[in-house]
């Protein structure tokens, strides 16, 4: 298995659950993402008494991780935990949590009031109407092509200080450059080791950076990396260089560049813009877009939002939505009063 095969399988490695029944007729809101954004502005949204599905492909970012950290009381919770009682929330009001995989998703004849309407499809032939869409995909992260790296991906592998830093606090870490980005990344886990390498990988790192670095106790190696390489128990234990040299590290960190899922959204005409650290969508307050009636919450937009941060996203966009069809409800009500009124006079 390739790298990027066992972080593919470890992506959908999640505990199963039951799936509701696809709703039949038009929904007030899809959901497409099962995610804390997601399942948050679902809870919004079904607390406002919104007929409300979430499509869950079942592959959240952070299925390898073992817990949560940096979200008050729930720090130190399992992933999959959360998700759980996520669920459960959002079923206790009357929302519908769908297992399935979306297609395409693309807007649909208004209508009779001009109201807004969608189409969204998923893999197994299933298709549902929905007046507002919430795009909550979430991300997925880029490795380097190094050898053995993505095997000890959310465990001794990591990306986040504040996801993961306390866990690994002064252990020997090593830190592959994939960028730019991947300098800040150093300072940051300097502050958790005194014991922090930092390997090049190909990439520049000027003499500004090198001095800042010196300073800090970092040590730099510019010998590419080929592999990270296991002790006889499986456990991450160093990093082999090009010229055969292998650099003892307990722990590797990686800047990976993050890329939003958009496969199957490609109909909603989303605009997708480039960030330092990845693509993502654009979205503007409350995770509003350009395209009327879909919005967009946590990672597919915010690249580096923690899970705290995608759920309070996942509100503001929920509590958006609601907002908008109460107008749109309110426009219709309107609507069929002046028609009544209007074929009462030519009565």
């Amino acid at each position: 298995m390739t790298d990027k095969e066992t972080q593919e399988a470890k992506a959908v490695a999640t505990p199963p659950y039951a799936s509701d029944a696809l709703a039949e007729g038009t929904v007030d809101a899809v959901v497409i993402g099962g995610g804390a954004a997601g399942l948050n502005g679902a809870l919004i949204l079904t607390r406002s008494r919104r007929s409300v599905v979430v499509i869950d492909s079942g592959s959240p970012r952070n299925a390898p991780a073992e817990a949560v950290h940096g979200f008050i009381v729930l720090d130190g919770t399992p992933p999959s935990e959360i998700l759980r009682r996520g669920r459960e929330q959002v079923r206790q009001y009357g929302g519908r949590v769908v297992f399935g995989e979306v297609v395409s998703a693309e807007s649909a004849a208004p209508s009779a009031d001009g109201d807004l309407r969608f189409t969204v499809t998923l893999a197994d032939g299933r298709s549902i109407t929905a007046r507002r869409i919430l795009v909550a995909t979430g991300l997925r992260d880029v490795l380097p092509q190094v050898p053995g790296l993505a095997e000890h991906w959310g465990h001794s592998v990591v990306h986040c200080p504040y996801c993961h830093g306390w866990e690994v606090r002064d252990e020997p870490i090593g830190i592959i450059a994939t960028g730019p980005a991947s300098i800040g990344h150093a300072y940051l886990f300097r502050q958790l080791t005194e014991d922090l390498t930092y390997f090049t990988h190909g990439t520049d790192l000027d003499e500004d950076s090198r001095a800042r670095f010196a300073a800090r106790g970092i040590r730099v190696i510019d010998t590419p990396v080929t592999e990270v390489v296991n002790d006889e128990d499986g456990a991450l234990a160093g990093v082999r260089l090009a010229d055969g040299q292998v650099v003892a590290r307990r722990v590797v960190a990686v800047a990976a560049p993050m890329q939003a899922r958009t496969q199957g959204l490609e109909g909603l005409g989303l605009l997708v813009r480039d960030l330092p650290t990845g693509r993502g969508f654009a979205s503007g307050m409350a995770g509003t877009t350009e395209v009327p009636g879909v919005w967009v919450a946590g990672n597919a937009t915010d690249l580096v939002a923690q899970v705290g941060a995608s759920a309070a996203a996942g509100a503001l966009a929920g509590a958006d939505i609601n907002r908008m069809l109460a107008i749109a409800d309110t426009d219709a009500a309107l609507q069929g009063i002046a028609g009544g009124s209007a074929q009462g006079a030519t009565g």
